[in-house]
């Protein structure tokens, strides 16, 4: 079965084509994600999904999973904890604002799945599989967007499945559903002005020059005239017609951080990930479905430390503000956020050359914090042991994390999606597959 007008036609191939632009890419995805039909979602909790992948793997026991009296071969200098707004949970001393919102949001502190590189990491984080099978499978962003985006109804200009602002890189976001359920990547920077999106807004044009530029395409123009009734054009021109309008239109300047409060926005943190996390709240506040702000530098093999002093209240002012300001504004119950990376890091130091204090990758154990859209806030679920090296109760693997989002999104587990040679392969992977499995987060849903 095909679809119909140019549904076939990737964003990069349109972009390269110059077809009306980024939103004309994005009417073509639109009409290309109607080849399948997705199932009804039964009693869905949440609608939107905010993703913070921090790329490269932080350390589980200097963010949520703080081991103080471990020694200072296991903590180095971040030896305190500090305790939250929720008795009896405690995280780092450096992630003051996030313990004052403990009850906001759920620490699992068992996540394993004893990978140990990026790759082979990430790939089974995201999709809840192991690498190396026959099939690539999708990850969560790519089944979100195929059973809550166009398929589902879904009718907005900007994709339902949105990076901020690179793509991952570690995998192959859409696997086996191909090109048409990969994430639309902003590039650019939310934390300068103009926030430069691909192919909606362009440094130095301005938005009379646009509009000319718009005018006098359409006098030169001259093939509707010519040909009123053919389809091929007829779509080019529905196209041509989102595109302007998602560039001179409202729908664009939901990237715009700039239209909110100064105060709102350093609240955020005036940087690029705290601007991510504002962009994503107005895109899940649209209705975007999916969002992921890929969070990078979390890879600290080396300065370990001296970038942890850096990025620790980066992360506690982003991420908390946004977990405020989706509850003041009623959104956090019908939103999901997660965040975590693809591993942990080695509880104990690297003091020696040429690590000078780093920490390696780690698989056996590490941590989520995972809010709204239906999980209870104020709770930990698992634990590690007393330096952070080994599980030590109710372990959780990706796979217990993704159904349980997607039991929360209100996607069944026994959907099937489309596989390009006919196969039937299910939305979460089941006992049978060989994965291990310790059941969903049924404590905290």
């Amino acid at each position: 079965m095909h679809a119909p007008d140019c549904a076939g036609m990737t964003r990069r191939e349109a972009l390269r084509t110059g077809l009306a632009g980024a939103a004309g890419v994005l009417r073509a995805d639109h009409l290309a994600s109607q080849v399948f039909a997705a199932p009804p979602a039964p009693n869905a909790k949440a609608k939107s999904f905010i993703q913070i992948w921090m790329w490269g793997g932080p350390c589980h026991i200097d963010t949520f999973d703080p081991k103080p009296g471990a020694g200072s071969d296991y903590t180095g200098p971040l030896n305190k904890a500090i305790p939250t707004n929720v008795n009896g949970i405690q995280i780092i001393d450096q992630l003051p604002l996030l313990a004052k919102n403990a009850d906001k949001y759920a620490l699992i502190r068992s996540m394993t799945h004893g990978v140990f590189a990026h790759e082979t990491a990430s790939y089974a984080v995201q999709t809840g599989r192991a690498a190396g099978g026959r099939d690539v499978f999708p990850g969560v962003g790519a089944v979100v967007s195929y059973f809550k985006g166009y398929n589902a109804g879904y009718s907005g200009l900007i994709p339902p499945y949105v990076v901020l602002t690179q793509l991952q890189g570690r995998f192959s976001e859409a696997g086996f559903l191909g090109s048409r359920y990969k994430p639309f990547a902003t590039g650019g920077d939310p934390a300068r002005a103009p926030f430069a999106v691909e192919g909606v807004v362009a440094q130095g044009i301005t938005d009379g020059r646009q509009q000319s530029r718009r005018e006098l395409l359409s006098k030169l123009n001259l093939l509707p005239q010519l040909l009123p009734r053919d389809p091929e054009l007829s779509a080019y021109t529905r196209n041509q017609d989102a595109a302007y309008d998602l560039i001179l239109g409202d729908a664009g300047k939901v990237f715009d951080a700039s239209k909110e409060k100064a105060e709102l926005r350093d609240r955020y943190g005036q940087n690029t990930f705290g601007q991510s996390c504002l962009v994503a709240r107005r895109l899940v506040e649209r209705g975007v479905p999916f969002v992921t702000i890929n969070y990078q530098g979390w890879d600290t093999h080396k300065q370990h430390f001296q970038i942890m002093r850096r990025k620790l209240p980066e992360l506690d002012k982003g991420l908390s503000a946004l977990l405020q300001d989706l509850s003041e504004r009623g959104l956090l119950d019908s939103t999901i956020v997660w965040c975590s990376g693809e591993f942990g890091r080695t509880p104990k130091v690297m003091w020696e050359p040429p690590w000078n204090g780093g920490r390696n990758h780690w698989g056996k154990v590490f941590s989520a914090l995972v809010a709204g859209g239906g999980f209870k806030g104020g709770r930990v679920v698992g634990a590690s042991d007393a330096r952070g090296e080994e599980l030590k109760d109710r372990p959780v693997y990706p796979a217990d994390l993704i159904a349980s989002f997607y039991e929360l999104l209100g996607i069944d587990s026994e959907a099937r999606l489309p596989h390009p040679e006919g196969r039937i392969i299910h939305a979460l992977p089941s006992a049978d597959e060989g994965l291990k499995l310790g059941g969903r987060l049924t404590e905290i849903m």
